[in-house]
């Protein structure tokens, strides 16, 4: 089944407080996977800009296969788990945010618990270097 876009203003109400309706459960799903993304993809961006010093970062949505070749091809192990990490979560991401039907996710709770889970080993990841 098609998935019904205007669910996503939903979401933003409730998260707003402004809520009338309930969004679906789908819209919230596409949209804890989407924003575990970003929680773990601007935590990395901002690790290189604040910590490496890295002023290469472009804007924009370049800077997203910036920053995971970054982690991806460090020789050290725990930022190569960040790049494989933000790899995974950026390719879930751009099926809830693009797909309208995402029948290739069977399981969207589970998919939304990886989706959380690997945001939360990136931020904890990049606690420890």
């Amino acid at each position: 089944m098609s998935f019904d876009w205007s669910e996503y203003l939903n979401v933003a109400r409730e998260l707003a407080g402004q809520s009338t309706v309930l969004s679906s459960a789908e819209a919230k799903k596409r949209c804890a996977i989407s924003r575990a993304y970003y929680a773990a993809f601007c935590s990395a961006r901002n690790y290189l800009r604040d910590k490496d010093n890295d002023l290469n970062i472009p804007v924009g949505g370049n800077a997203h296969g910036y920053v995971r070749r970054q982690f991806k091809t460090s020789k050290d192990k725990v930022r190569r788990e960040v790049g494989e990490y933000l790899a995974r979560l950026v390719a879930k991401r751009n099926l809830v945010d693009y797909k309208d039907d995402i029948t290739s996710l069977a399981n969207l709770d589970g998919e939304t618990y990886l989706a959380l889970n690997w945001s939360q080993e990136v931020i904890s990841d990049l606690a420890q270097l």
